[in-house]
């Protein structure tokens, strides 16, 4: 994939996780992560995706799928990344950088304060995002406690109006 001649070229929208696009994506996302660790990630749901305040989100260059991301509910207050992907030809355009400031939109738009995410330790591309997007370390949570590969991230969102 060539970087787009113009920004304007990458367009984020909400998306069924069951569809084709998506599900592309997801086993993509799967089958880097079965290289990376050796085991295929915990299965992503789509009907966790028809849960109140979650959305599914695809970025595509032009009308070529380049990303998806998600986030779903912990608590009222709480939303967790789930299933952030940027395709292997599409990064470092910044893309998951606009995918990020998207979640951040619909998570204030749905009345969420905090974002949490799991990533793994063998994966220094999505650390070094999700650190310069202004997400901090904290200690694992949920079922990630006690995973010896997982790094959490949260970040307070900002309230808009």
């Amino acid at each position: 994939m060539t970087e787009p001649a113009d920004p304007s070229a990458v367009t984020i929208e909400p998306a069924d996780p069951a569809g084709e696009t998506a599900q592309k994506l997801i086993n993509e996302l799967c089958q880097e992560l079965s290289g990376r660790y050796g085991v295929a990630p915990s299965p992503f749901s789509p009907s966790e995706a028809q849960m109140p305040r979650t959305i599914f989100l695809i970025a595509r260059n032009g009308s070529q799928p380049v990303g998806c991301a998600a986030i779903r509910q912990i608590d009222d207050n709480t939303a967790e990344v789930k299933r952030m992907y940027v395709a292997v030809g599409a990064r470092r355009l910044g893309i998951g950088r606009r995918v990020l400031a998207e979640l951040e939109r619909f998570a204030n738009e749905f009345g969420y304060r905090i974002l949490r995410l799991e990533t793994g330790n063998r994966q220094p591309e999505a650390i070094a995002l999700y650190e310069n997007h202004g997400f901090h370390r904290i200690p694992p949570f949920g079922r990630y406690v006690g995973n010896p590969v997982s790094v959490c991230f949260e970040k307070q969102i900002e309230t808009v109006t």
